[in-house]
């Protein structure tokens, strides 16, 4: 069986090639290796991956998705290549249009009029929820915003939302591919994740923060908090992450033509005051940061309510919070030389 993961280069995407390769004949790479630290990442790939092929290339590009899917027969898709930042969405929305709702519009026709259907993973976004004005937020303790009438954190049943042009280009792959299920008979399955951390990953402020804070701790950089640092998310460990996709390809029937929310559920919320905190025993010293205005369109909170895919897959996170970024920072540290 040979497996494509588009965005392989990517930091899920390097997670993801390294858990699946053992399953594959081949196992292709799609990227145009436009985001930061992916020329690092397909280099580690190329070294540790023998039956990798790279394929350069954007999923915008149809010729191109066309010929990958020509060339190769595929028993798994992941769909993970994506413009993941909401602030470049709003700068470019027409790249961010063509990257994720034309590219995902791609990889499916891709495989329709190649007579495949192999299982096909799209890695979604909590954003297709929008802003949330409406969910009221409050102050639970001096350290972290929470929700006030949804103490497990929101579920696929709140209504969906586009707002900016990230969540509308998102939002459109992610109904298209639920909808291939239910014309066409794919084996598709949706994850509306919610940040995603761990090794390969090279963040920035507009996304990856985690890393981005650990990274700039590392390097004795000052960090910059938009907000008052009351903000809180749930964050996933990337090795749960490729372990429910692991789970989702081995159960696609249980889930084909479901979008699912996941994230580190409530067990793993964070603040990023409570994230100064952990860096600060991390690393042993005091970690510079000043404050900000908020950024336009920031949440207080976002929390995912990850019930239904424990209960349809029996999944949920075996990595804690501290445990998780623990060892994201390990990895970093033995990286040192290749951060920026």
């Amino acid at each position: 069986m040979n497996i494509l993961v588009t965005g392989g280069a990517g930091f899920i995407g390097t997670n993801t090639v390294e858990r699946f390769a053992k399953k594959a004949e081949k196992i292709v790479v799609l990227d145009d290796l436009s985001r930061k630290g992916t020329m690092t990442n397909l280099t580690y790939l190329k070294e540790n991956i023998k039956n990798l092929v790279f394929v350069k290339g954007s999923v915008a590009d149809f010729d191109k998705v066309l010929s990958v899917y020509k060339k190769y027969r595929f028993g798994i898709v992941f769909h993970l290549a994506a413009q993941v930042a909401v602030t470049t969405s709003v700068t470019d929305p027409r790249t961010d249009f063509e990257v994720n709702a034309l590219g995902a519009f791609n990889m499916l026709e891709g495989a329709r009029l190649t007579g495949q259907k192999p299982v096909m993973l799209y890695s979604s976004t909590n954003k297709v929820y929008g802003g949330m004005e409406e969910v009221a937020i409050i102050k639970k303790d001096k350290k972290h915003y929470g929700y006030r009438d949804f103490p497990k954190g929101i579920s696929e049943d709140f209504p969906l939302d586009f707002h900016s042009p990230y969540g509308c280009s998102k939002g459109t792959g992610d109904q298209y591919f639920i909808d291939y299920a239910r014309i066409y008979g794919f084996k598709t399955v949706v994850f509306r994740q919610s940040c995603i951390y761990g090794d390969h990953q090279w963040g920035n402020e507009d996304q990856g923060w985690v890393a981005h804070f650990l990274i700039s701790a590392i390097k004795g950089r000052k960090i910059s908090i938009y907000g008052d640092g009351l903000q809180v998310r749930d964050i996933l460990y990337v090795r749960d992450l490729v372990d429910l996709y692991e789970a989702a390809v081995c159960d696609i029937g249980k889930v084909s033509g479901k979008a699912f929310n996941v994230g580190g559920g409530p067990g793993n919320v964070i603040s990023l005051l409570e994230f100064l905190d952990i860096l600060e025993d991390l690393t042993g010293k005091k970690v510079k940061y000043s404050f900000g205005k908020w950024r336009p369109g920031d949440q207080k909170a976002y929390i995912s309510n990850i019930a239904k895919v424990k209960r349809t897959l029996g999944w949920e996170p075996k990595y804690g919070k501290k445990r998780g970024i623990a060892k994201l920072y390990g990895w970093l540290i033995d990286n040192k030389g290749k951060l920026k």
